[in-house]
């Protein structure tokens, strides 16, 4: 789907045409996060089930996690997980440290996860994807670099290596930028004002070179266009920065969030999947392309039978 916020025309294309329909020039900005295979089964000494997602890393061997059930942990329980790797056919222990709402908490991990976490841990899927996927690497994308991700920034899922060739025949630059996806790819809305929902913490990083090639971009008068709005948020981010200076890398946690009435410094279209009812990241969308537009596009994505969320199909918000 492609929108034009200046015409508040809707068209319908084959996301391969892509190229076609950016200009040479453009600038696209993708999130090269990483999935960790952060999601753990295991059990209690007790014998009943647990499951840990690790959302982000803290000092030492010490995760910020999702717990189930988390009710029934016990702070100083140790949770065992076992190795399906047959080389390494070993049990690795996670300490519960602290305990929040929703499940929220900290662990610590012991050291066998920090030389084998792949043998015990899995990508997590949404909870919306029941089937098992045979090969974790379908849920990153094909540029996937740093490590650290608790979910795929989804949007990149469209994009292959022949499509970098077509967007380099057609004059379209790419640079990368990270953001490190964590608990509020979970958490919806349930607040009734928008702006009174909390957002939490995230790592991002603007480094060198992207850095660089969205100051070449602005210069020439070229569009940055970020891809997903992990992206979009970690321009923004890079945007709000007192005293930033064209070029300059940045890194360090963001919690900037984005809802109607936001004034966009940094991107100038977005492509990006089509989201879940109640979250952040539709209330960024209606930010970008405006509430009416983006409701009548999610209408005629509804009747047009699109694919929604994770392995969903895309739109081109211009």
């Amino acid at each position: 789907m492609v929108i034009d916020r200046a015409k508040g025309d809707i068209t319908h294309r084959a996301f391969v045409k892509l190229p076609e329909l950016l200009r040479q020039g453009d600038l696209l900005v993708m999130n090269d996060s990483r999935v960790l295979p952060a999601r753990l089964t295991g059990h209690r000494w007790s014998g009943g089930e647990v499951e840990v997602l690790l959302l982000r890393a803290l000092e030492g061997r010490r995760w910020d996690v999702l717990m189930r059930p988390s009710r029934k942990l016990r702070i100083d329980e140790e949770l065992v997980f076992q190795s399906r790797d047959p080389d390494h056919p070993e049990q690795a222990v996670a300490t519960v440290i602290a305990k929040g709402d929703g499940g929220q908490g900290t662990v610590e991990l012991d050291e066998r996860f920090a030389s084998h976490l792949e043998a015990f841990g899995r990508v997590p899927l949404p909870p919306y994807i029941h089937a098992h996927l045979d090969d974790d690497d379908r849920y990153q994308t094909v540029y996937a670099n740093e490590s650290g991700s608790a979910a795929a920034p989804t949007a990149g899922l469209h994009f292959d290596p022949a499509m970098f060739v077509s967007l380099a025949k057609h004059g379209v630059e790419s640079a990368y930028v990270t953001l490190h996806v964590g608990l509020d790819t979970f958490r919806p809305v349930s607040v009734d004002y928008a702006e009174d929902h909390v957002i939490h913490s995230e790592w991002c990083s603007v480094p060198e070179a992207a850095a660089s090639a969205i100051a070449m971009a602005r210069a020439r008068g070229s569009r940055v266009i970020a891809v997903g709005t992990t992206a979009a948020r970690t321009l923004e981010t890079y945007g709000n920065l007192p005293d930033i200076q064209p070029g300059q890398p940045h890194a360090g946690l963001t919690n900037t969030y984005i809802t109607p009435g936001y004034e966009w410094k940094q991107v100038d279209a977005m492509i990006t999947n089509f989201h879940l009812p109640k979250s952040t990241l539709l209330l960024m969308m209606s930010s970008f392309a405006g509430t009416s537009l983006l409701f009548e596009a999610y209408r005629q994505a509804v009747a047009e039978r699109y694919r929604f969320f994770s392995f969903g199909d895309a739109m081109l918000v211009e």
